[in-house]
């Protein structure tokens, strides 16, 4: 089960966090993406969330990632959560406009 918002800026991604947690998603559940990594590193960190890495991506799709384009790197990130690849591309758009991404992932 995936949920994602999209969002204009990181006070609302701290809203929707929220918000999730009280549906009974952990912060461990929770991610946060933007097109620019330093302020998804940011975001991410301040609100007290784990990045996407290894765990969700598997070693081959974390190295991969060096050699990928950034709207390439976030389609796999996103998919690595669940994502089809349709949806992957159509918020990875999103992300190509400035919008953060919060998504929560749990297993069934």
């Amino acid at each position: 089960m995936e949920t994602v918002k999209v969002v204009e800026n990181g006070v609302q991604a701290k809203k929707e966090i929220e918000q999730l947690m009280m549906q009974g998603f952990t912060k461990d559940d929770i991610y946060l993406l933007t097109h620019n990594k330093e302020r998804s590193k940011d975001l991410t960190e301040s609100l007290g969330l784990t990045g996407i890495g290894i765990e969700e991506q598997g070693v081959l799709g974390s190295l991969a990632n060096v050699f990928r384009t950034r709207g390439d790197e976030l389609r796999v990130k996103l998919e690595s959560l669940g994502l089809s690849n349709t949806e992957a591309e159509r918020y990875e758009e999103e992300l190509d406009h400035g919008k953060v991404l919060v998504i929560a992932t749990k297993s069934a």
